[in-house]
């Protein structure tokens, strides 16, 4: 899914919350709702159950008890621009977490790795044998 539709489609089914936010800013910061938290609900998104899935495992902490994913944005003085921030990473977080992982194919050791590890049983045993007592003849 292309972060543009996601993002318009995370702004018509999010609900927006905003507060006061933390760090400096002066007698404006303690006027103006600025921090924006998103609240958006995972079954209204469309996906599948296999990529909602995916997106509870990689999102578990960030997904609440009636599955909605919570983002949170305060780094801008303005609420716009911190609304925006929000969207924008909700949308790549999604799609980020969604994409199915690539599937392994399992790889042969290489010859040198394999005399690699051949050489160091050698000199493990070497080192081993010196410990023994000398054999009486």
């Amino acid at each position: 899914m292309e972060d543009g539709i996601l993002a318009d489609l995370i702004r018509a089914v999010a609900s927006q919350q905003f507060a006061r936010s933390s760090g400096p800013g002066g007698q404006n910061v303690n006027k103006v709702n600025t921090k924006v938290l998103l609240r958006i609900p995972l079954g209204k998104l469309g996906l599948s159950e296999s990529q909602l899935a995916r997106l509870r495992s990689k999102l578990g902490k960030r997904i609440t008890g009636d599955d909605e994913l919570i983002i949170e944005s305060s780094g801008s003085r303005s609420q716009e621009a911190n609304r925006k921030e929000a969207i924008g990473r909700a949308a790549k977080i999604i799609s980020a977490a969604i994409v199915p992982p690539r599937p392994r194919h399992p790889t042969r050791p290489t010859k040198a790795s394999r005399q690699r590890r051949l050489e160091k049983k050698q000199a493990s045993s070497r080192k081993k044998q010196l410990r023994r007592p000398p054999a009486e003849e």
